[in-house]
């Protein structure tokens, strides 16, 4: 446990996913009786500045762009489950931390922007930063939560359409190609929302200590062991594996899950406990270390 979290652990909001969903669901009964409010919701700096200080946070009703009844609660449902997934990885902690510097980084670009507006436009008038605010809005959030879920679960598979079968590692490199065409497409202050958007993505997965198992070259590593296991196996007919198919290999000290429970479970031994334990992917990061003569628990990565 860092000691970040010592200090401001007990603040973190705990089933964040379902305050981001009730929000977009406000958001959208908003837009069904009155979208013209919605421009007064927007993350507009120049308004911020002159007075309307309630953009700060209200910006976060404003939902993503979905059409349709139907496919908006298919929306909500499905951040609503990736994200409970990711906090429950994670932790609570991890998880606000993730999604509140995602929106830190947001509202600091939305200044950025302004800035450089005031340089390269000094003629701007209100028109054209509502325009520039439209850029600046929960999309990017919720992209930076499915990439986020996608380097997490890479395997898991989601009902594309509700119907086709796609693991989600796919969907997350269609993603990222689709916001990279989207960068060199937009206009200045566009291409500054999506880095500022996204910003907390790079920083959790290519700097964080604790993401470390999620980095694309740990991800590599993993998928080549499990390549070299597979091609040597019919050579191991002494192994557990083909003594006993009955016998299984892996088991969380936590949940006791095993992989029969499910084939795309991962496991791995914790260094940091005293013993011989080993945990499935979802308690990993989330159980208490083990001192000598202790028992597996939850509460949180010790440091």
């Amino acid at each position: 446990m860092s000691g970040w979290e010592r200090k401001l652990g007990k603040y973190a909001i705990r089933n964040l996913s379902l305050v981001l969903i009730v929000c977009y669901a406000i958001g959208f009964v908003i837009s069904a009786l009155r979208s013209d409010l919605l421009w007064y919701l927007t993350l507009n700096p120049h308004a911020i500045l002159h007075g309307q200080v309630w953009r700060l946070v209200s910006w976060v009703l404003i939902p993503p762009p979905v059409s349709g009844y139907f496919w908006i609660l298919i929306m909500l449902y499905f951040y609503y489950s990736i994200g409970t997934a990711l906090e429950r990885t994670w932790g609570t902690w991890l998880y606000n931390v993730y999604i509140f510097s995602g929106m830190l980084f947001t509202i600091l670009g939305a200044f950025l922007t302004y800035a450089l507006m005031q340089v390269i436009a000094p003629g701007a008038g209100e028109m054209d930063y509502m325009f520039m605010s439209m850029y600046y809005s929960t999309y990017y959030i919720n992209m930076s939560i499915f990439l986020g879920y996608a380097m997490t679960f890479p395997d898991a598979q989601v009902l594309l359409m509700l119907f086709i079968p796609v693991r989600v590692k796919w969907l997350g490199i269609i993603y990222l190609a689709i916001i990279g065409v989207e960068f060199f497409q937009t206009p200045l202050y566009g291409k500054i929302a999506i880095i500022a958007s996204l910003l907390n993505f790079f920083v959790f997965f290519f700097r964080s200590r604790q993401m470390q198992r999620f980095r694309p070259s740990e991800l590599k590593r993993r998928n080549d062991f499990r390549k070299k296991m597979r091609a040597n196996a019919p050579q191991q007919s002494g192994s557990i594996l083909n003594a006993d198919r009955k016998t299984t290999v892996h088991r969380c000290a936590i949940c006791g899950r095993t992989e029969k429970d499910d084939p795309d479970l991962e496991f791995r031994y914790c260094s940091k406990c005293e013993g011989s334990f080993e945990y499935c992917q979802d308690h990993l990061f989330t159980h208490r270390h083990v001192k000598a003569g202790g028992a597996p628990s939850l509460g949180g990565e010790q440091s």
